[in-house]
């Protein structure tokens, strides 16, 4: 099978798996220990389902200014858009299908991308990461990766992915009760997922994926206060630069393996 031919797989998996985000995004980006959401923004109608697009067909129809009545174009405040999600989930596959190639551990990266893209979304919403994902993000790595380590052909060890995801964690861990303003405890249990996928390919993929998760975090935090928009002390969501660090860290070691 050809690179091309892979990656174009990979981007058909990852759109229509991004598209069925968005109502998941909705339900899980409330503040921390608020219940998931189950009501539609105007809080009289169900949300049904945790996959799919988000839009209440039974608010849509409600264009009146009627009291209590909640306007079609506000719908866009409170879920990604499935386009968006879609693209991004598409593009994070195909990369991941052009480092890795036809190795069996591709598998593994395109079922946990979905994954890793709605807790991204999530955290830059509401600045959480939901335990129903992240612990599903780390079991569900070091799970299948162990499938994976008995299948011919794969590139990682299976151990080290253990070893990876314990250390990664730990030191967040540590990170969190030093600094518990600056580093949440979604963090760590989302650096024990992070640290199995990279600690598949060795300890210096672990080590690159996690300086590059610091780097992205610090460069954009240095661009928020340059521009005035955050101080020093303002809260910025990590979980998307940790995972940023990750898919880094993933890619270089997928093709250098």
């Amino acid at each position: 099978m050809t690179t091309g031919v892979l990656v174009l797989g990979a981007l058909l998996w990852g759109a229509p798996a991004g598209a069925l985000l968005p109502r998941a995004a909705y339900r899980f980006a409330v503040p921390s220990g608020e219940p998931w959401r189950d009501r539609c923004p105007g809080g009289r109608h169900p949300v049904r389902g945790w996959l799919g697009g988000f839009r209440c067909e039974e608010c849509a129809g409600e264009r009146g200014g009627a009291e209590g009545r909640v306007p079609v174009t506000s719908y866009q405040s409170y879920a990604p858009s499935a386009p968006l999600l879609a693209t991004a989930t598409a593009l994070v596959c195909a990369a991941l299908a052009a480092a890795t190639g036809t190795r069996p551990e591709l598998a593994v990266w395109l079922l946990l991308a979905p994954v890793g893209v709605l807790l991204a979304a999530v955290d830059l919403r509401v600045q959480r990461l939901p335990d129903p994902l992240t612990l599903t993000l780390a079991a569900g790595a070091l799970a299948l990766l162990g499938i994976t380590a008995l299948l011919p052909e794969h590139a990682g060890h299976w151990r080290t992915a253990l070893y990876g995801a314990l250390a990664l964690g730990a030191g967040y861990y540590l990170l969190y009760r030093v600094n518990p303003g600056g580093m949440g405890f979604g963090d760590v249990k989302l650096a024990v997922g992070a640290g199995a996928a990279l600690g598949w390919y060795g300890w210096p993929t672990v080590l690159l994926g996690t300086f590059a998760g610091f780097l992205f975090g610090a460069l954009y935090g240095g661009v928020l206060v340059l521009a005035r928009r955050a101080g020093r002390k303002t809260a910025v969501p990590f979980g998307p630069f940790l995972l940023a660090g990750a898919l880094t860290g993933l890619l270089i070691g997928a093709y250098a393996a």
